[in-house]
């Protein structure tokens, strides 16, 4: 990889993991439309220990009341707003860990094809734009049920096939439940730190098990990178969500889908 392959791959990895766009989406993409090599398993590895550092360090003070009092309802003490929700991210990956287990290998080799992405990208952008209108948006996380949070947990699951943008379609989900939209991308981002971890765990695996040469200062740069642009795309969209909605990012899906129809058509 060369150095400006790895700046575009990394910053579009951080950016896009938490815009409602599919992160997956991009990194399939750049490699196909620009003739660059795919830049491998290692890579992929380090662009996400990025967002995910981000993710955890922008939340860092919620996480740790979130920990404790998960810990205290744990050993049978009080349940409070903080544990429930602690509880519902844990629920809430469930279905999609399931899911990855389960369907891994064909999501791998038989949904990555850009018409695939072209008809994820441009039906579930259509669907984020109807729970945005649509939505009531008056509750926020911490008023999420048992029922809401492994609705929204199955609708991650969906995002395993390349296109559908696993923010996206969280908070759709959300959306379509009365959340806000800043609540809806907050339990959002809350509910990528486990689904990412596993995710990095189970291509960590597979990393070791290869035998090949690792280029150290591709991953380094990489990883912070993405974990610079990650941190700043969640600050900057929590701040302008509220007044801007979900339309700008429907357009750009809509525009993308309609583009790969035309090149792969």
């Amino acid at each position: 990889m060369d150095l400006i392959q790895i700046v575009v791959l990394a910053l579009l990895q951080g950016l896009t993991e938490f815009l409602p766009i599919s992160s997956s989406a991009h990194l399939i993409l750049v490699p196909v439309l620009t003739g660059w090599q795919d830049q491998g398993l290692a890579f992929d590895v380090a662009v996400h220990i990025g967002t995910l550092v981000a993710v955890v360090w922008y939340f860092r003070e919620e996480l740790m009341v979130m920990a404790r009092e998960w810990g205290v309802s744990l050993a049978g003490g009080e349940s409070t707003p903080n544990s429930r929700l602690a509880w519902g991210v844990l629920l809430g990956t469930v279905p999609a860990g399931l899911a990855g287990l389960l369907f891994k290998d064909f999501i791998e080799t038989g949904l990555r094809s850009p018409l695939v992405i072209a008809t994820t990208t441009v039906l579930f952008g259509l669907l984020l734009w109807w729970a945005d209108t649509r939505g009531r948006r008056e509750r926020d996380e911490y008023s999420l049920g048992w029922l809401d949070v492994l609705l929204i947990g199955c609708a991650q699951a969906l995002a395993l096939i390349p296109g559908t943008s696993r923010s996206g379609i969280t908070m759709t989900a959300a959306l379509m439940l009365g959340l806000t939209r800043e609540g809806a991308a907050r339990f959002s981002f809350l509910l990528s730190i486990p689904i990412i971890l596993l995710a990095g765990g189970l291509k960590t695996l597979d990393l070791l098990r290869m035998d090949a040469p690792v280029d150290w200062l591709a991953l380094i740069l990489g990883t912070l990178l993405s974990a610079l642009s990650a941190y700043l795309c969640v600050h900057w969209f929590l701040k302008l969500l509220e007044r801007v909605g979900m339309t700008p990012f429907v357009i750009y899906r809509l525009l993308l889908g309609l583009f790969l129809f035309y090149i792969f058509l």
